[in-house]
């Protein structure tokens, strides 16, 4: 199994086709094909903040959903746009104001098609992939090795939002634990969720979002070379928006 694992892209398309470019596939067709067969695996948070989140939702839906060449997870974002697609009501805040800004520009067939297609990418997915007869595991905000075979309500909280202790920062985020210090298991885990300046390596846990929507780049990891390939933001840099782990 031979996949590029492309971190949170936040409505970054043009930064996702330039990346995907760098590694190799080609676009002839429309949508990204690798001449060796590799595919795309995605770490969720597709949409808000960028400016294309809806380009860059359908182009996945494509990729999954129609010609089953690429793996998606959802994360925390990709969740709040569903529960927003259903009618639920949500804050249209932290950068989904953005995607729904995009939505409601929409003529009424296109909402409906955007929402079917949405809706179908999201119910479809599993809260995590386990890959590569389990030595692979991608999940958008980790995973803990205790957790990994389980989908309850503990488990789904975890994968979207990551290991939260219910106070907040500053910012209004909530507060999380390191969960990656204290991870042990055999299984690589992919994930993304917390923007920070590298890519972050630590007990065979590979953090790739390097805040491309906050002017940092768009990553991925090539497995199972284990390479990291990125492309510069087109965004403006926000410092404060990168968490430094240590």
């Amino acid at each position: 199994m031979k996949l590029d694992i492309i971190g949170d892209i936040h409505g970054c398309y043009f930064e996702f086709e330039e990346l995907t470019k760098k590694l190799g596939y080609d676009w002839s067709s429309g949508l990204p094909v690798h001449p060796d067969g590799r595919r795309l695996a995605f770490v969720g948070d597709l949409t808000d903040r960028g400016p294309e989140s809806l380009k860059t939702a359908l182009l996945v839906w494509e990729l999954v959903m129609n010609s089953r060449s690429a793996y998606y997870v959802p994360g925390n974002h990709c969740n709040k746009l569903y529960r927003y697609l259903l009618g639920n009501k949500v804050q249209t805040t932290h950068g989904l104001e953005t995607t729904v800004s995009e939505f409601l520009s929409l003529t009424s067939e296109d909402k409906n098609i955007f929402r079917e297609k949405f809706i179908s990418l999201y119910e479809s997915a599993p809260l995590y992939h386990v890959l590569d007869d389990g030595h692979l595991v991608i999940a958008h905000a980790g995973i803990r090795e205790d957790y990994i075979g389980k989908n309850n309500s503990k488990v789904k909280t975890f994968v979207l939002y990551g290991d939260i202790t219910g106070q907040t920062n500053p910012d209004g985020t909530p507060l999380r634990r390191d969960w990656a210090q204290k991870y042990h298991g055999k299984a690589t885990i992919v994930y993304g969720h917390t923007p920070v300046k590298e890519p972050r390596i630590l007990n065979n846990t590979y953090n790739i979002d390097t805040g491309a929507v906050f002017g940092g780049r768009l990553s991925a990891l090539r497995y199972p070379e284990m390479d990291i390939e990125s492309v510069q933001s087109t965004m403006p840099f926000l410092p404060e928006k990168f968490r430094e782990l240590k």
